[in-house]
């Protein structure tokens, strides 16, 4: 009997082990499973916000301005007759234009000296003032400039300069035929106004004046050289700057290049107060604003006594730029009213909440954009820096409020992250 008991009691000794061990090893799973869950779970959101996002991208509005109400096209709401096209009746007008600073040729249209006279008693009409008028008038010339240059020979015998003539005018481009005129009004057409050759030739055949391309191509490409000097004298002003907003995009270059797979280069921007900077660069690397703005990167910091405001989006080489001493981020408001946006097109629930931040961020442009109307000094202008720090302060401690709730939604959370 003893012996059955010891049995029985190993049995269920060894059973409650084993199911010690099952549950423990469930535990174990279920808790793994739970993290799987958490991280398909955050997937899931992370990529129904990129769908989100890249739907709006592709079949949303390209402006995030909020347009006013505009009244409806077609018939008028009140009468019910069509609208006519063009600025409305009632509607304030921009006035006349002034063009009294153009250059004005006089053409006088006088009456003929036998109709001054009356008809019937042959008395002459007296002057008492005249009627004008005006028309534009546009004119393109393209001149061609033939230079003289007389010689002269010696009529002595003495042991002097046997013929003399005037140096050879000096030309933007040696043994060109282009002055520095018609150059400048070809870099304007080509890369002010954004015309290209072909059109540029075009519009020269049309005014009498025709060339090839290769010409055009070769004259723009001495230009270059040219601007080497004033080029590289804008890139030192603009390094130099103490604030510099920076921005890149994506920018096809159809060129074969060693060791770059693909037409994908970028065009950096560096907007300074008076200069801007355009950069074209096979990479996104933080080496193209550390070798424009010559900065060590593994120093950790500028060079003494200078510091550098940079205006940019959360790109990482701008985070990393935030890192070194002396270079202090300001990341750029639209960026971040941006992300608001995205997180209540992917979450719904969070519509309310983005509308509710989206007005904040609305009221400190506003304040903003009315400080910069005002002159520094002024007492309107000390007040509209108490509103906008106002403005900004109330933002932070509904930031810090909100970043506290732990009912706040993820994505919302994330967004807060960035401010």
């Amino acid at each position: 009997m003893d012996i059955t008991h010891t049995t029985e009691a190993a049995y269920w000794k060894a059973e409650a082990e084993r199911l010690a061990g099952d549950n423990a090893r469930l535990q174990a799973e279920n808790a793994a499973l739970q993290v799987r869950v958490s991280e398909l779970e955050a997937q899931i959101s992370a990529l129904t916000e990129k769908v989100a996002t890249l739907t709006k991208l592709v079949f949303g509005t390209s402006s995030e301005k909020n347009k006013p109400v505009e009244p409806r096209r077609g018939k008028d709401d009140v009468t019910g007759e069509k609208r006519r096209r063009g600025q409305q009746p009632g509607s304030p007008g921009h006035g006349r234009r002034d063009y009294s600073a153009l250059e004005t040729v006089e053409v006088v249209h006088d009456v003929a000296q036998d109709e001054r006279i009356c008809p019937g008693c042959g008395a002459s009409y007296a002057a008492f003032g005249e009627e004008t008028s005006y028309q534009i008038d546009w004119q393109v010339h393209i001149v061609r400039h033939l230079h003289r240059r007389p010689t002269y020979r010696r009529t002595c015998k003495c042991q002097t300069r046997g013929m003399l003539v005037a140096p050879v005018p000096a030309k933007p481009i040696p043994k060109g035929m282009f002055t520095s005129g018609f150059l400048a009004r070809l870099a304007v057409e080509k890369y002010v106004l954004g015309r290209p050759l072909e059109r540029i030739i075009a519009a020269l055949s049309n005014d009498g004046f025709d060339v090839a391309k290769g010409t055009l191509t070769g004259a723009l490409k001495a230009l270059s050289d040219l601007l080497d000097p004033l080029d590289a004298a804008i890139r030192e002003r603009n390094a130099k700057s103490a604030h510099l907003h920076i921005d890149e995009t994506s920018w096809k270059v159809f060129e074969a290049v060693a060791d770059k797979a693909g037409n994908r280069w970028w065009l950096w921007t560096f907007l300074g107060s008076d200069t801007v900077v355009f950069l074209i660069d096979p990479t996104r690397s933080t080496r193209v604003v550390a070798e424009h703005l010559g900065i060590d990167i593994d120093a950790g910091s500028l060079e003494p006594g200078r510091r550098l405001l940079v205006s940019s989006d959360f790109y990482s080489v701008y985070q990393s730029l935030g890192a070194l001493e002396g270079l202090d981020p300001l990341w750029c408001w639209a960026h971040i009213r941006r992300y608001f946006i995205r997180a209540s097109d992917a979450h719904n629930q969070l519509q309310n909440w983005t509308a509710s931040w989206l007005a904040r961020i609305g009221s400190l442009y506003v304040a903003h954009h009315a400080r910069q109307t005002l002159e520094a000094g002024t007492t309107e202008y000390l007040r509209s820096e108490e509103d906008f720090a106002g403005i900004l302060g109330a933002m932070d401690a509904v930031r810090k409020a909100e970043a506290k709730d732990p009912t706040l939604h993820p994505a919302a959370a994330k967004v807060l992250a960035t401010l």
